[in-house]
């Protein structure tokens, strides 16, 4: 099998490993990360010119993303190897299941990844692997991979390494010091639910104590960084939707994480059935369920809320129906709105159409003046539609016109 095949059959399934891709955040937010049509050798997003290289990439699993800082890149998603030895149930991976597999020794992948860069096909990497002789061995080989594009072939560019579970804490430190960010899939909010989707793992020893160590090295070493002059961030996955797991107890752990490890953010995986696995007669989660998941981990995440703010039903889910953020805005502030001009920052936050960045620019303008007209909201970049029922400008209620639908 050469290269090419090899990419091509490991880029089949990297869909289950959404990192660096665009989820929408809740109406109003500043947005982290966005995927669209970008590539490195054309200017714009979606123009037909880039339609034969696109494809080119996408089927060798390089995905395009915007990273926090703004810039666009395309990342290759993929994996050390598809071969694994843990049996998860809802996994194209797991041990057992009838199909092509595909492995990269470390230094082939280092070459292959570096081949494409300097190809312009990929500016970054996303590396994973299937556990193949326990995890610390496999993590050797993660790291192995990543010290050949730093040292031998002095790759500066963008590096996520994923942290295998039973991964030792000294690989974990030697990992951060090579990435600029680590993840480790938890998989499930608990034990119990992880034991009915990845029976052989255990959630405390294998999955969150390594995400704990990601923070007590950050803590304890401040002088001893990383390879580019600071620890990298730390982000982890859910799969949503196949265990019955409730939204309340994806975003209790969520929540916790945020304030523990310092988790930069946590995705979202709707579940879909794969063939030739346990779950393979399971139906797929709703892919709204995901998209409200997203939206209230934002929301956690940087808007001040918390988890008892959500609006959960009676399951413990989220409406389908309602950005969480609006239905907050509807219960609390419709009958009540807030003076825009002498709100904290923590509470201009919740107005839905106020972002981060929105809310940064209010306060400025308020020590220059008062606010007193929707115009000067959107004179800021603030989308002042969205936030017309619940806010007062000078005392008085801004005139709107209501949406039809």
């Amino acid at each position: 099998m050469d290269t090419t095949d090899k990419l091509e059959l490991l880029a089949s399934h990297m869909s289950l490993e959404p990192a660096e891709e665009y989820r929408l955040a809740p109406e109003g937010a500043d947005v982290g990360l966005a995927s669209c049509s970008f590539s490195p050798a054309q200017p714009a997003c979606g123009s037909g010119g880039e339609t034969s290289l696109k494809s080119k990439q996408e089927a060798l699993g390089i995905h395009h993303a915007v990273m926090p800082g703004g810039k666009r890149i395309a990342l290759l998603k993929t994996l050390l190897t598809s071969a694994c030895e843990r049996d998860c149930y809802y996994c194209p991976f797991r041990a057992g299941r009838d199909f092509r597999r595909a492995t990269f020794k470390p230094d082939e992948m280092a070459r292959t990844f570096l081949d494409m860069h300097q190809a312009k096909l990929a500016e970054g990497l996303f590396l994973s692997s299937g556990i193949a002789g326990g995890g610390v061995t496999t993590q050797d080989r993660l790291i192995a991979t990543a010290e050949v594009l730093r040292h031998r072939f002095d790759y500066r560019g963008y590096l996520h390494l994923k942290l295998m579970p039973g991964a030792e804490r000294a690989q974990v430190e030697r990992a951060m010091q090579l990435a600029d960010r680590v993840s480790l899939n938890l998989e499930a909010p608990n034990s119990e639910r992880l034991a009915h989707l990845a029976p052989h793992k255990t959630f405390l020893e294998e999955l969150v104590r390594p995400l704990q160590w990601v923070e007590e090295i950050r803590r304890t070493q401040p002088a001893r960084l990383g390879w580019n002059g600071r620890w990298p961030s730390t982000t982890t996955q859910f799969v949503v939707g196949a265990v019955g797991e409730s939204d309340l107890e994806l975003l209790t752990v969520t929540a916790r994480l945020n304030k523990t490890v310092r988790l930069a953010r946590a995705y979202f995986s709707g579940f879909r059935p794969v063939e030739d696995t346990p779950l393979e007669n399971q139906s797929p989660e709703n892919p709204w369920r995901e998209h409200r998941l997203y939206q209230a981990s934002f929301l956690l995440r940087d808007y001040g809320f918390d988890v008892r703010d959500l609006p959960f039903m009676s399951g413990g889910n989220l409406p389908l129906d309602a950005d969480p953020k609006l239905a907050w805005a509807q219960a609390h502030l419709r009958e009540s709105p807030l003076e825009v001009n002498r709100a904290d920052r923590q509470e201009l936050l919740r107005v839905p159409g106020f972002g981060v960045k929105g809310v940064e620019a209010i306060l400025a303008a308020r020590r220059k003046g008062k606010l007193r007209d929707l115009r000067d909201l959107y004179a800021l970049g603030v989308i002042s539609s969205r936030a017309a029922p619940f806010v007062l400008l000078d005392g008085k209620r801004p005139t709107w016109q209501m949406r039809l639908w």
